[in-house]
C-alpha cells in the first residue's frame, strides 16, 4: 500500500531557503512586494532596477538582498550588474512600463519604447541570466498581464507587447523543458505606483471616476495586490510548482473569465 505523506513542510511550504534570485523593477509596486516575498521564504534576492537609490533603501529594509543598478533595455548595463552574480536560481523579469492610445493614438516613438521596455528587456536579461540558471536548473518568472491575453480598449502598444511576453515564455519553455521552467503571471490591473502614474498622467481631471471605472473591470470587485502577484511569484519558483511550465497564469479578479 502507498502511503502519501500530507504532514506538513517542517519550515512551511514554498520555501526558497539558500536560494538566489534576481527580480527586474525590484525598487517599487509588484517588484518589491516579490523582493520582500522571496526574502521572507529564505532567497538572497538581487534587486535590480533604474533607480539605483530606491532598490539600496528596499535591500537595506529586507537585510538578505543587494541593490543592482541595471537599465533593462540597455545590453551594457546588464552585463555590468551580472559581473556582480556568480550564482542564480531564479530570475523574475518584472519590469515594464504602460502606453494609453489605440492604433491612430500610438506614434511609431511609443511603440517601440514599449517593445524595448517590456520585450527586448525580457529577452537581454533573460540571456544574460541563462546560463547562471542553466547550470542551477533554475526558473524563470514573467510578470505579462491579462492584456497579453485578452484585448483592452486603448492599449494597442501594451497589449502587443504582453502578448509577445506570453509567447517567448512559451517558446523558452518549448526549447528547454528539462533544464529550466518557466512561467508567466498575467495580472489584472494591480493597486501600485504603476497605477498611480498612469491616472496621474492620463486622467488627472477625472482621476477617482477612472479609478472606480478600472476597478470595475474586475469583476471580483477591487483591484489586485502586489503582494498576491508576489505570493503567486513565490509559489512559481518553489517546488511545489515543480510540474507547471510554460504556463501563462491569470491572476485578474475574474477578468479573462467574464
Amino acid at each position: 500500500m502507498t502511503v502519501t505523506n500530507t504532514a506538513p513542510h517542517a519550515a512551511g511550504p514554498f520555501r526558497l531557503d539558500g536560494k538566489k534570485a534576481l527580480v527586474t523593477g525590484g525598487a517599487s509596486g509588484i517588484g518589491q512586494a516579490t523582493c520582500r516575498e522571496l526574502v521572507s521564504a529564505g532567497a538572497h534576492v538581487y534587486i535590480a532596477d533604474l533607480n539605483l537609490d530606491g532598490a539600496k533603501t528596499v535591500a537595506d529594509e529586507l537585510g538578505n538582498a543587494e541593490a543592482l543598478q541595471m537599465d533593462v533595455t540597455q545590453p551594457e548595463s546588464i552585463a555590468a550588474a551580472f559581473e556582480k552574480i556568480h550564482h542564480l536560481d531564479m530570475l523574475v523579469n518584472n519590469a515594464g512600463i504602460g502606453h494609453v492610445g489605440d492604433i491612430l493614438h500610438t506614434e511609431l516613438e511609443d511603440f517601440n519604447r514599449l517593445m524595448d521596455v517590456n520585450v527586448k528587456s525580457m529577452f537581454l536579461v533573460t540571456k544574460a541570466a541563462f546560463p547562471l540558471l542553466l547550470a542551477s536548473h533554475g526558473c524563470i518568472v514573467n510578470i505579462g498581464s491579462v492584456a497579453g491575453l485578452v484585448g483592452v480598449k486603448h492599449r494597442l502598444a501594451y497589449c502587443t507587447s504582453k502578448g509577445a511576453v506570453i509567447a517567448m515564455t512559451r517558446q523558452i519553455a518549448v526549447d528547454y523543458p528539462k533544464d529550466i521552467r518557466i512561467n508567466c503571471i498575467c495580472p489584472g490591473t494591480v493597486d501600485t505606483p504603476f497605477v498611480e502614474s498612469y491616472l496621474d498622467k492620463y486622467h488627472a481631471h477625472e482621476k477617482e471616476k477612472v479609478r472606480a471605472e478600472v476597478t470595475a473591470r474586475q469583476p471580483i470587485g477591487r483591484l489586485g495586490t502586489a503582494e498576491e502577484i508576489a505570493s503567486m511569484a513565490r509559489y512559481l519558483c518553489s517546488a511545489e510548482a515543480g510540474f507547471i511550465n510554460g504556463a501563462a497564469l491569470p491572476i485578474d479578479g475574474g477578468w479573462t473569465a467574464a
